[in-house]
């Protein structure tokens, strides 16, 4: 039997959502035009993606609209309350930048309202790439906010590499821009705004890894949240087994330890169950030593092809001459960021960058159900 098709995310914006936003403006505003939003959205959505849908939800919002543009930004404050799904808020906080850039002051403080509902994070990037340096004069701002969705938006909009996000050539070619940022956010409450923040000095890694280690070297770990935001920051470079960032964990390149057991059960699964791992470490060390545990899968791909991806197993203080057992579970699945193709699949133990010890199992292929 094959897999059951997941929900595409664009979905999430399809004609439900759209009588939702409808719905939404109308209690905001007798001057909101249901029919002409309604008409505009539907035309042709069928055949965007999700990104794609943002902006065209976006763009049809202005016929339904008041003309002038501060009347249109207080209808779309009252309707963002009312909506039930942040995709559907980023939909209309896109109309900002679409039609807000030459009004800058008043464009900003609206995204600063609605990144509560759905992230600005997108929105906020034509104004960065039009003016860089003003727009994070007020990111700044943000980052001492009470409300901890405007605090991420002032990490999160500024990332280097924000996936689905514009590029800002600025930000990868000099991270200072955004480092006051990262530093007044480096111990926030809110996990949601420390992910942002090790996220985005993990983009910078990826451009930058020598300034990201010097500059993560400058923090004090002393504080857990920093701590965390820091481990997870150089997660990509450890990945990679760069020697910088390992030391910067505490763990040496050269891990002291013997792997006495290293299975993979059951050896052979179908699509949609899981497999078990399990690691049996021995240090030979005469002293206590961090060490930082991965493991990489080699996926089957089609043409013979092999794609790796590296997964946290754990980081931790091994003592000298000690055992430690490790176990993970990670069940096969469809992504609709990767698809999974039958056949053998390696799977590399990592122990401070290097591999220790291999094991594999097969993916059997789908059966394909009969013709009816």
């Amino acid at each position: 039997m094959s897999e059951p098709r997941s929900p595409l995310l664009k979905d999430l914006l399809g004609p439900d959502a759209i009588a939702t936003i409808a719905d939404a403006g109308v209690a905001a505003s007798p001057r909101f035009d249901r029919a002409a939003f309604v008409a505009a959205a539907l035309a042709g959505l069928d055949t965007l993606s999700v990104m794609q849908r943002v902006r065209h939800i976006a763009d049809a919002l202005h016929p339904a609209l008041p003309a002038a543009y501060p009347a249109a930004l207080n209808i779309l404050r009252a309707m963002a309350p009312r909506l039930t799904h942040a995709f559907q808020a980023m939909a209309i906080t896109e109309y900002v930048p679409r039609h807000g850039l030459s009004d800058v002051d008043r464009s900003l403080a609206a995204l600063a309202d609605l990144t509560r509902f759905g992230s600005a994070e997108f929105a906020i990037r034509p104004f960065l790439a039009q003016d860089v340096v003003g727009t994070l004069r007020t990111m700044r701002q943000w980052s001492h906010h009470e409300n901890e969705h405007v605090r991420r938006l002032a990490s999160e909009g500024s990332r280097p590499r924000l996936p689905w996000g514009s590029r800002i050539a600025a930000f990868r070619q000099d991270p200072t821009l955004a480092a006051p940022i990262l530093d007044t956010l480096r111990a926030d409450p809110s996990v949601y705004v420390r992910k942002s923040v090790a996220n985005h000095l993990n983009d910078i890694g990826k451009d930058r890894p020598d300034w990201l280690v010097a500059h993560l070297s400058n923090w004090s770990d002393a504080d857990p949240r920093t701590a965390w935001i820091i481990r997870h920051a150089l997660r990509s470079l450890v990945k990679q087994g760069d020697p910088a960032a390992l030391t910067l964990l505490g763990a040496s390149h050269e891990a002291e330890l013997v792997v006495d057991g290293f299975t993979i059960a059951p050896a052979a699964v179908t699509l949609g169950e899981a497999i078990t791992l399990d690691v049996r470490l021995r240090s030979t060390a005469s002293v206590d030593q961090r060490v930082v545990v991965d493991y990489r899968l080699h996926y089957v791909r089609p043409h013979g092809r092999r794609a790796a991806k590296v997964f946290k197993l754990k980081t931790f203080d091994l003592v000298a001459g000690a055992t430690a057992t490790l176990t993970t579970r990670q069940t096969i699945r469809n992504f609709s960021t990767r698809r999974h193709h039958a056949g053998d699949h390696v799977v590399e133990l990592l122990v401070n960058g290097k591999v220790r010890a291999t094991a594999a199992f097969a993916l059997r292929a789908l059966s394909v159900p009969p013709a009816a």
